[in-house]
């Protein structure tokens, strides 16, 4: 798959996929080098949304050049549009690798908020794309100065290395790494040499990093939020897991938790693509 600096961002004409669409407008521009398409599935709420137009494609059309019109008045960023009709499910991903996106944002109320604007299977949305996908909520964009990147049991940590430091190199960021504390010897021993391998990449490619870790082994999701949010970080980025046998990735719960934080900060979700392109080269 070949990468094009694109942000990709889906939008419903909400609120919220308006702010993801600021995020995107924001990151582009001050990254000079990348652009945004904006993108609308037609489906029967959008029939809904333009009901009385002759055209809903016409309609369609105005008001995502109306959106680009509107933010372009105070950025310098290149902007386009795409719409067509069928299932979001089925269509972003796809629409992510025709364009070589870099990077999709999805605007959400949250989980429940997700699932009505994405349907019922909209996490698959995110664990089918081959690149990077961020989930934002309300907050507004103020950059990506400070990101949490946890290290726990679950997900091979390394695999989001790569990105993690493309980011930080960007955005002269601070990763903080948050080991996950464990009962188990054997399992804390691991995220010790793994958090070890991360710390030597970051050191041998100047990005500025600290390491903290969670108080007590337990509900390391929720204290990993309440750090989140007391440390004032930009971004949390997670990974999934493969699903043996298929070509799609698992979201658990304590990835949930996190994607939709009560405190609203944007998170980034990684599905290690090893073999792909797209996992070096944001």
């Amino acid at each position: 798959m070949k990468l094009n600096n694109i942000i990709l961002v889906p939008t419903d004409f909400s609120e919220v996929c308006r702010n993801a669409i600021d995020h995107a407008v924001k990151m582009a521009e001050s990254q000079k080098d990348f652009k945004v398409c904006i993108y609308h599935v037609i489906n029967k709420d959008t029939h809904a949304y333009f009901k009385g137009e002759k055209s809903v494609n016409e309609a369609v059309q105005k008001k995502l050049q109306g959106l680009i019109d509107e933010f372009r008045l105070n950025h310098n960023v290149e902007m386009e549009y795409a719409y067509e009709e069928g299932s979001i499910f089925d269509l972003i991903h796809k629409k992510a690798e025709e364009i070589g996106a870099n990077l999709i944002m999805l605007g959400t109320h949250g989980k429940k908020g997700l699932q009505h604007l994405f349907g019922s299977f909209a996490l698959k949305v995110l664990t089918q794309a081959q690149v990077p996908t961020m989930v934002l909520q309300q907050k507004k964009f103020t950059g990506y100065k400070n990101i949490l990147f946890p290290v726990n049991t679950f997900t091979e940590a390394r695999k989001k290395v790569m990105i993690a430091r493309n980011l930080a190199k960007r955005f002269d960021s601070t990763i903080t790494i948050f080991k996950e504390k464990v009962s188990d010897p054997a399992a804390m021993s691991r995220i010790e040499i793994i958090t070890k391998q991360i710390v030597e990449v970051f050191k041998k490619e100047g990005v500025k990093h600290i390491v903290k870790s969670t108080e007590k082994s337990g509900d390391s999701a929720k204290e990993l939020i309440a750090f989140a949010a007391a440390n004032n970080m930009d971004l949390i980025m997670v990974l999934t897991e493969p699903q043996i046998g298929t070509s799609y990735f698992n979201l658990g719960p304590w990835n949930e938790k996190i994607m939709f934080n009560e405190a609203q900060i944007p998170v980034m979700c990684i599905n290690p693509v090893e073999t792909s392109q797209a996992f070096y080269s944001f």
